[in-house]
């Protein structure tokens, strides 16, 4: 998967959040909201002409004190709620 091009993460009122900027973007109504790992796997993965989800596992097993198992599963879930929000394409 990647990142669409026009979303960016932002930090506001101390939240980090993914926001849509551009035209191709100019309907998207709702911010998206991360939690410290996510918002660090988007710092990573922002440039990357694609990734998947053993990628993501294995950044969160580098940064965080988590299994593998555990990281993979969660980064299936995020993957999912991201694709959900249009936030990645295959």
């Amino acid at each position: 998967m990647r990142i669409k091009e026009g979303f960016n993460q932002r930090t506001i009122c101390g939240q980090e959040a993914i926001v849509a900027e551009g035209l191709e973007n100019i309907d998207f109504s709702e911010m998206f909201q991360l939690n410290e790992p996510a918002a660090y796997l988007w710092r990573n993965l922002k440039d990357k002409q694609s990734f998947t989800t053993e990628d993501m596992a294995l950044l969160l097993t580098k940064e965080y004190d988590v299994s593998y198992d555990i990281a993979l599963r969660d980064s299936e879930y995020l993957a999912g709620q991201w694709r959900e929000a249009g936030l990645v394409s295959e």
